[in-house]
């Protein structure tokens, strides 16, 4: 894979970091900040609020920059987000700066997928977006779980310091490492929104709204239900965070060259699993034995999702993929916030610790539901054209779209 992917890969980290860690501060930034665990929750939703505002938005506002520089651009803004979160004097301020560094998230991986994908040859596109998003997870294995310790010991404020230096490091990486594109396609933003616009997208998009929620209505509250549930030390969080991590890694390892062979299937199985994980998960958290493996499968499943329905919005997409690109982590951070939302509103209809694994069962079925509903109406028209193929060349990559 060419350097110009690890770039995007240690900005990825960055992200997934900031992203994920409050799910482990949770019970200290509520401690701190006199406020309870559902309601600090909130700050997981005002991050994903941001994303979904500031994907299409700065996508839109930046359809004639340079990606390279486009991508810079947004690591600032990112790391300025960090920054001013760091020294946030209430829950209000902390709100919105967790707001703030959500903006450039989706805008950022929409234009780095487009960049990875087109730094590859065709058959291995899917691969080159997959090892991007390997920066979420390593993040999950290593930011996160260092996060929480960070903020048990020296408090939340250190970790979002910790992150701005991170967001300083990416700049740089990106800076040395990606390199101009000075013929590539320039898109208006009303050809994007265009390529928005058509129905295949569309239902893409819900299908990250819905499938996705299930993952982040069970992961937004994870660090209490295995200390008020399953019965963990505060310090073991970070052990099972990792887990996530780790099984998250695994399933975008598996995901890329999946995807690549065959798209529709893996999202259609990476769906279904999904669902009956999230309730085995539910009855699998009783059990000290039992909740690690659920814990490391979760991540896994719930992760393999992400590459098939990013690289099948490119597609559908065509010859405009950037703003729908960044529109589709807009879905996975509505999925994020709604997760949030639903997981933290059955907790407090005392419904229990464990039941957002069921609501996010049921989120994950209405997923797969709008999934094969989009692949009927896929094999009912002619397919279109991969991401990146010529014009004169009327077929769309069966290494992108699979069988």
């Amino acid at each position: 894979m060419p350097l110009a992917i690890l770039a995007l890969a240690v900005s990825a980290f960055g992200i997934g970091t900031t992203e994920f860690m409050m799910m482990g501060l949770l019970p200290d930034v509520a401690g701190d900040l006199g406020t309870s665990v559902p309601t600090a929750g909130y700050l997981v939703s005002a991050y994903a609020l941001g994303v979904v505002v500031g994907a299409p938005l700065l996508t839109a506002l930046g359809a004639r920059i340079p990606r390279r520089r486009m991508l810079l651009l947004l690591m600032a803004l990112f790391t300025a987000g960090n920054a001013f979160s760091a020294v946030a004097p209430g829950y209000g301020t902390l709100l919105a700066g967790r707001f703030l560094a959500g903006l450039p998230h989706g805008a950022f991986f929409g234009v780095g997928a487009v960049v990875a994908a087109r730094l590859v040859a065709e058959d291995r596109r899917a691969r080159a977006v997959a090892s991007m998003f390997l920066g979420l997870t390593i993040a999950n294995i290593v930011g996160v779980p260092a996060a929480t310790l960070l903020g048990q010991h020296l408090g939340w404020r250190a970790t979002f310091l910790v992150v701005t230096a991170i967001g300083l490091l990416s700049l740089a990486a990106l800076a040395l490492l990606v390199p101009q594109q000075p013929d590539e396609e320039r898109t208006g933003v009303g050809q994007e929104l265009r390529a928005l616009r058509e129905p295949q997208v569309l239902l893409g998009l819900l299908t990250a709204v819905f499938g996705f929620a299930g993952v982040f209505a069970v992961y937004s509250y994870l660090a209490s239900m295995m200390t008020e549930v399953t019965g963990y030390a505060d310090g073991t969080v970070t052990v099972l965070l990792a887990l996530f991590g780790i099984g998250m890694t695994l399933g975008a390892l598996a995901a890329g060259p999946l995807t690549d062979r065959a798209l529709r299937p893996t999202l259609y199985g990476s769906l279904a699993a999904l669902a009956v994980v999230l309730v085995g998960f539910h009855y699998a958290a009783q059990s000290k034995a039992a909740a690690p493996v659920a814990v490391l499968v979760l991540g896994a499943v719930g992760f393999m999702t992400t590459t098939p329905l990013t690289m099948l919005v490119m597609n559908k997409a065509r010859r405009a993929p950037t703003l729908a690109s960044a529109s589709n982590h807009s879905a996975f951070n509505l999925a994020n916030a709604g997760g949030a939302w639903l997981g933290g509103a059955a907790i407090s209809a005392g419904w229990g610790w464990t039941s957002p694994a069921l609501v996010g069962a049921v989120l994950a079925v209405v997923g797969l539901a709008i999934a094969v509903v989009a692949g009927a109406r896929d094999r009912a028209a002619p397919a279109p054209q991969a991401v990146g193929t010529p014009a004169a060349v009327p077929r769309e990559s069966a290494a992108v779209e699979g069988p």
